[in-house]
């Protein structure tokens, strides 16, 4: 064979290779379409929020104040139970603190010792609840204004504890005219202060007009500072009982829990995955939380969710855990 006729041999194999090359990725669609959904997958796995789980304390009060656990060992079994933030409850601790009452050498030493235990633990101090120290959302300016005032030893205790933000309640009146506007103030009051601190107050739907999440949208909107928020809880829309109290007596109305976690979303700086109790298959019987967590995830929302387990049927830990898995199940 002759120089020319070699070479255009060679010519013809290289084309025929590309040709079946070609004509073999083309008549290959599975591959292609098994491509193009490990792609898609990639997608969605980098655009899914971060989202960890937190454990309120709330969720272990029987056996701090019917078992006499010591609070201090909150961290211990929150780390046991893996968990990687913690949201504190100050009235947990009342007993301690008002036997001294609330002195700077008392704030300062729970400020110690919860801290130490949570470095101990390696887990992340997040929020305090705070409750008890006065009506914010109060008719009487003076009133407010106290209540204000007492709040700053707990932002400064958020503060050297390493926490992004104390959660306040808005009580003081029921009347949605008198309380939007005394909350706006009492908040901005309280805000002000904390900002400085690089502390954010926000506030949980926690009982009467603070659970019409229409109404505290509005205070949101018109408090407009960075550091203010909400914490949305799952559980809390009774927005009146019948004895006109905030937390105790039966409810006799109550807000659509769906619709004012999604209002309250946009302003959430946390969010409480509340429960009471669950069925054979380990979904809570009266929320649900795919629902919910569709709903954060729909508003962008990255951050910790917290276990606030707050049933009579399971004991604290078997309702904290079974919390925990559901809301891990449902996040896969």
């Amino acid at each position: 064979m002759n120089r020319r006729s070699l070479a255009q041999n060679s010519i013809l194999t290289l084309v025929a290779v590309a040709l079946f090359g070609f004509l073999s990725c083309k008549q290959n669609p599975k591959k292609e379409a098994a491509d193009e959904t490990a792609t898609e997958e990639m997608a969605m796995e980098e655009a899914k929020p971060d989202i960890k789980i937190s454990l309120a304390q709330w969720s272990i009060h029987k056996m701090i104040f019917d078992d006499g656990v010591d609070p201090y060992t909150f961290a211990e079994k929150a780390s046991k139970w893996g968990f990687e933030g913690l949201e504190y409850v100050s009235a947990l601790y009342y007993k301690e603190l008002q036997a001294a009452n609330f002195s700077e050498e008392a704030m300062n030493n729970w400020v110690a010792k919860s801290k130490a235990e949570s470095e101990k633990y390696g887990l992340e101090n997040l929020l305090i609840m705070v409750d008890g120290q006065g009506n914010l959302a109060a008719v009487d300016a003076n009133e407010r204004k106290e209540a204000a005032e007492n709040h700053h030893k707990w932002v400064d205790a958020a503060a050297a504890l390493g926490c992004h933000s104390i959660r306040v309640n808005l009580n003081g009146t029921h009347d949605p005219e008198e309380w939007v506007p005394a909350s706006v103030d009492g908040l901005t009051q309280l805000a002000t202060y904390a900002k400085d601190k690089g502390i954010n107050v926000i506030i949980e739907n926690h009982g009467g007009p603070s659970s019409n999440a229409k109404l505290l949208a509005e205070v949101m909107e018109k408090v407009g500072m960075d550091n203010v928020g909400t914490l949305p809880d799952f559980g809390n829309f009774c927005i009146k009982r019948e004895a006109g109290d905030y937390y105790e007596s039966k409810c006799v109305e109550e807000y659509d829990r769906y619709k004012g976690v999604e209002e309250l979303m946009p302003y959430a700086k946390g969010v409480s995955g509340k429960s009471y109790d669950f069925d054979a298959e380990g979904n809570e019987t009266t929320i649900d939380f795919a629902k919910m967590i569709k709903i954060m995830e729909d508003a962008g929302y990255s951050g910790y969710i917290d276990v606030e387990y707050e049933g009579n049927v399971l004991s604290e830990e078997e309702g904290i855990l079974a919390t925990k898995r559901l809301i891990e199940k449902v996040l896969e």
